[in-house]
């Protein structure tokens, strides 16, 4: 206020007068230091002139001694730490900027062991020494800080942002599959955060965080089914922070400063993943609703925020957009937001983007779901028996699965039967395709299921057994309807044909015939559009040729042999955390 800036303009003429009259240096030295300690002392602290009165020292050219132990003492008033702190922390930030990483991390630990009287500080650096060790992979760091977090949060009496630490570390665990420490971890921040007591957003907020990383290790794993009850939770809690004010009220206990996202990214990640439960399940244009909501969202966002996390959900929401493309025949659109390959039968391409994908990951579960894509391509291409075997001896469903995801093993014995069928081994392929079945309706896995269908029927059909083929079929094509898959509704709409024809059904066989003539046209037509666009000549890039011309074309990790897409990471927005500090500050 006007009043305290006045106050040391008064002490320095006193201190003054005193010096002229000859007083010795020490009487206002010790005046000016009485001042000082009483400001400090107030209730509350009346720090600006605590430090006035301190700096007024200097004016009297004491000596050095003096001086010496009055720049000690103003480094030891309390805001002058907080400037101490942010300035590690502002420095560390610009060493990243310059790619000098091993000079930021010594600077980030050494603030971290000298701030620990300062809670506020203390949590916000481990937080930043925990993501640049995640930007760097080495998350094994990473979560280690994270837990060292925790439990200082906990002896400071914040158990909110305990939460925040611990959740921040469960989404590393995902992420490097450590599923066993993950479920207890889990367990522990759900306790938590239901019994914390605090502001409501701050408390939703939490709840948002532990209920993505739910959902999206349910996803992980394939369990499409399981994880509905979760995401209904979560749909429903994203809700009610939309209906919250955020106030400014700033928390008692300075640890708690921290929130993890504004909530209009939370309600982005949400859509995200309810677009990734879509896709998985099969529900293409629900997926696409949703995906067309969040990239509205996101260009209003994007107009007042630069935030890299929302650069993020774009490029996620545009692979899952890309998918839906594909499967409903739109392939030219496709083609202009990703790459293509396999639904446009150019296989040596697909070959390639794969076979190079596997020289690039050291990720098990990527390397599966590449495994099996690549699988797919050397089945459709008939003569690539030799590396096929190699292929399937290192994905059996039979035996030592390599990664414990129930989509990728349901879609491993998919293309097991797929492989036996065309190697005329008829029962052995029912007995896959039927795994293949109670697998994926365990888990709503919808295009699996309507391939595992389609193909039974052919199977039958084959045998002569008509009856039972149409059983498969037709659901089959129902199936593909609802969701819709262009490919599984013309291979349908052929069996049906000519099931209906062996039958002596002449109507039926008719339309069917037509339907299959009209699916044929529409994929006849999309492809020869696709094939005509400039971006088609992209097919034939891998990622070492693509260094030159952006990133952007290799964004989309593609489909499974069901063509359900699999991401493998929880989304990465657990450490970036923002606080309540104003922007010199955050």
């Amino acid at each position: 206020s006007h009043g305290d800036g006045a106050a040391p303009v008064l002490v320095v003429v006193v201190i003054g007068k005193m010096a002229s009259a000859a007083e010795a240096p020490e009487s206002w030295y010790l005046a000016l230091l009485g001042f000082a300690e009483h400001f400090r002392t107030s209730s509350p602290p009346k720090i600006r002139l605590c430090v006035h009165c301190l700096q007024a020292v200097f004016q009297f050219k004491p000596p050095q001694r003096v001086e010496a132990r009055t720049h000690l003492q103003l480094g030891s008033v309390p805001q002058f730490e907080d400037v101490k702190f942010e300035a590690a922390s502002l420095l560390s930030e610009l060493y990243c900027q310059q790619n000098l990483v091993d000079s930021a991390k010594p600077l980030l630990r050494k603030a971290i062991q000298i701030s620990q009287q300062t809670p506020y500080w203390h949590c916000r650096l481990l937080f930043q020494l925990a993501q640049l060790h995640t930007l760097e992979k080495d998350l094994v760091s990473a979560c280690d800080l994270l837990g060292v977090g925790a439990e200082y949060a906990r002896v400071v009496g914040s158990e909110y942002t305990r939460a925040l630490f611990l959740l921040s570390k469960g989404m590393l665990l995902l992420m490097e599959r450590k599923l066993q420490e993950v479920h207890p971890l889990l367990t522990l921040c759900g306790q938590i955060v239901e019994n914390w007591q605090g502001n409501p957003i701050q408390k939703e907020s939490l709840r948002v965080f532990f209920l993505v990383l739910q959902v999206t290790h349910y996803l992980d794993a394939g369990q499409v089914k399981s994880v509905k009850p979760c995401l209904k939770q979560l749909q429903q809690c994203i809700q009610t922070i939309s209906t919250l004010h955020d106030d400014e009220i700033l928390p008692s206990n300075p640890a708690d400063l921290f929130h993890w996202l504004p909530k209009e990214h939370m309600c982005v990640l949400v859509y995200l993943v309810t677009v990734m439960h879509s896709m998985q399940a099969g529900y293409l244009e629900k997926a696409q609703k949703y995906t067309d909501k969040a990239l509205m969202q996101l260009e209003k966002l994007k107009m007042l925020d630069c935030s890299p996390i929302l650069s993020s959900f774009q490029v996620i929401l545009l692979e899952h957009i890309i998918m839906c493309r594909l499967v409903t025949g739109h392939k030219a659109t496709a083609l202009q937001e990703g790459l293509y390959c396999i639904s446009v039968n150019c296989m040596d391409n697909a070959e390639a983007q794969f076979t190079t994908a596997l020289r690039l990951t050291t990720h098990q579960e990527l390397w599966t779901f590449i495994v099996t894509n690549l699988a797919s391509v050397y089945i459709r291409e008939g003569n690539r028996h030799q590396e096929l075997y190699s292929l399937l001896e290192r994905i059996n469903p039979d035996q030592s699965f390599p990664v414990s995801s129930h989509c990728l093993r349901a879609a491993a014995f998919y293309i097991r039967g797929l492989f036996s069928f065309f190697q005329g081994r008829y029962n052995e392929a029912k007995r896959f395709l039927r795994e293949t079945l109670k697998m994926s309706n365990a888990e709503d896995l919808n295009r699996l299921t309507a391939c595992s269908l389609v193909l039974l029927g052919h199977i039958f059909y084959v045998l002569g057994n008509h009856r039972e083929s149409n059983n498969m079929v037709v659901p089959a094509m129902q199936l593909a309807s609802k969701i819709p898959d262009m490919s599984v509704q013309l291979w349908s709409s052929a069996l049906l044909k000519d099931l209906n024809k062996a039958c002596g059904n002449t109507m039926d066989a008719h339309e069917a015939a037509q339907m299959h003539q009209n699916f044929s046209q529409q994929l006849l037509q999309d492809h020869i559009a696709a094939c005509s666009l400039p971006e088609h000549n992209l097919i034939s890039r891998t990622r070492a040729q693509l260094s030159d011309t952006g990133r952007r074309a290799e964004g989309g990790k593609g489909h499974a042999p069901d063509g359900t897409p699999v991401r493998r990471k929880a989304p990465q927005a657990g450490l970036e955390f923002q606080t309540h500090q104003t922007a010199g500050t955050s």
